[in-house]
Formats: structure tokens, sequence, C-alpha cells
């Protein structure tokens, strides 16, 4: 069996025509299949649209989600309902199109777990090019592992691949991360990013800073080793600053003492520290919402699947 799960937001204008185009597609391949919508709180009452195709079809699997938890986390209430040995993970803007998913499993079935869709010549807008590239930049020079910003979710994965996911209990989820941490043997195949054909991305410019935010602080530890750095640098650097004007105090070279560089060296330090001290504050917080071990999303309704998620 071959699983498609989307999470849906904002979609509900071409959904029908996506789920029709999937199916297509996945008659085409010739296995079953089975395709997982979750609706993660979307305002537009695609729940709606998503009822009336699963009570025409079993094979298609509706998730509501209490309320809007955001991408990652539908996706992965959709893989914990995922029974396909593979598992396509896409979008539902049709930026990712459904005809590489027969593309998708073919490479995938030439001894690969794990097949990316390397999007090619992107149709966002430009300032959010630029922005993913900046944060798959960061990304990869903070948590020292490389990142392409070319690829996304869109891809196919197999079912080991997917319950070693499953397997990782932190509560900040980005799923083409994990993806990567687990390993396997990967590949990618080049396909067209096509064109939205419906609203616009709901990562704005705060909400991808605040993703940034939190995957630099739940996936890296480096900005608190460049703080210890920081800090063996300025006090090396204050060492030598000591002994220069020691040097000039015992040469009679001070003739004003002045109280400028004084005040300017406590507002230095003092940002500094309470920079640092705020930095550390951050990670205690990260762990704090680790400790009180939250679901990463609610249920409030399925369709067409057997046991929800208490």
């Amino acid at each position: 069996m071959i699983s498609v799960v989307i999470p849906i937001y904002k979609s509900r204008i071409t959904l029908v025509k996506l789920v029709e185009e999937i199916k297509n597609e996945l008659n085409a391949i010739g296995e079953h299949y089975e395709i997982i919508l979750v609706d993660d709180g979307c305002p537009e009452n695609s729940w709606f649209e998503i009822v009336g195709l699963a009570q025409h079809d079993k094979a298609i699997k509706s998730i509501l989600l209490s309320r809007n938890f955001g991408q990652h986390p539908a996706i992965f209430a959709g893989l914990e309902k995922a029974a396909g040995e593979w598992v396509v993970v896409m979008d539902a803007d049709f930026q990712d199109n459904p005809k590489y998913i027969s593309a998708l499993y073919e490479k995938a079935l030439n001894g690969f777990e794990i097949v990316f869709a390397k999007r090619m010549a992107r149709k966002d807008a430009r300032l959010k090019q630029l922005t993913s590239k900046l944060f798959y930049w960061l990304l990869s020079f903070f948590t020292q592992n490389k990142f392409d910003s070319s690829i996304g979710n869109f891809g196919i994965y197999h079912k080991k691949v997917i319950q070693s996911v499953l397997l990782m209990q932190e509560p900040f989820k980005i799923f083409t991360l994990m993806v990567r941490w687990v390993g396997y043997r990967t590949t990618s195949i080049e396909v067209d990013h096509g064109e939205r054909r419906s609203g616009k991305s709901a990562y704005t410019f705060k909400k991808l800073v605040a993703l940034g935010g939190n995957v630099l602080l739940f996936y890296s530890v480096r900005p608190i080793q460049f703080t210890v750095w920081l800090g063996f640098m300025i006090s090396f650097s204050s060492f030598v600053m000591i002994i220069y004007h020691f040097y000039k105090y015992i040469t009679h070279q001070i003739e004003v003492l002045g109280y400028t560089s004084i005040v300017l060296s406590i507002l230095f330090f003092g940002g500094l520290i309470i920079a640092v001290l705020g930095l550390i504050g951050l990670y205690v917080g990260k762990i704090l919402q680790t400790t009180l071990n939250r679901p990463v999303y609610l249920i409030s309704e399925v369709l067409n699947i057997e046991k929800p998620n208490s």
C-alpha cells in the first residue's frame, strides 16, 4: 500500500482537484493506496469538503485537529495513521505536483528508503526564496549539517523511516530535519515546482523568524558554544588591555584619567551579560516546554480510521 499524507490549511478551493489528480496517479501505479487528509484547523471550513470526499471513497481517510497546530504537527498526525509500506508527504497547494508520485515510487524501488523531490526553479516570491535560502544556510551552519533549500517535505519514505521518525519524542517537530537525522539510503529526483493555485503561504516573515529561532534552540547548542568562546575572547582581550595600561601607568604615560571608557565598558559588558543570560533563559524555557509533556496535536474527529488518538 502507498499512503499519501497531506496537511490541509487554506486549500479548500483546490482540494477536490488535488485528490482527483492524486487518485489518477495512484491508480496508474496499480498499488493499493490511502489518502490521509489532515485538517489543521483550517479557517475556510475545509473539513466539510474533506467529509464529502471521505464519504464517497473509503480510501480517503480524514483527520480533523482540534485547532491549528502547524504544518509539521499535522504531518505527524497523518503519519501516525499511515498504514502503507511507502508514505508520500506533500502539500495541498499544487506546488508539490501529484504527477511526480510515480517517479518518486519508481526511484524508491531501486533500493532507496528515502527519495526527496528536489524543487527546480522555485515559483515562490523572491523574498520567500531569499528567506528560505538564508534559513537553510543558518540551519546548516548552526547544526553542522548540510541542508538544501530546494528540498522540502515532498518525497516518498519507507515505513521503517516513518517508524523511526515517530520514535523521536521532540515536542517541537520539523519533519524534514527528523527524516535527515534518522539516515537510511537517500536520494532525490528533480521536479518542477508548481504555481500556487489558491491562497498564499501561511509562513509569513514573522512565522519564519519564529520557526528559525525554535529550530536553533531545539536542534543546536552552537549559540551557547559561541557565547563561551566570546567570553574567552573578551577575557583574553581584557587581560591584554590590563597589561598594556599597567605598563603605561608605571611609565607615567597616563596623564588624564577619564570616565567615558569606564562607562562604555560597563554598558558593553552589562549588555553582553544580559544577552547571554537571556540566551540561557531561552534554552531553559525550551526545557520547560519539554517537561510539560503536552501532546503535539489533538484530534477532534476522524473518518474512515478505526482507532483515533485519545
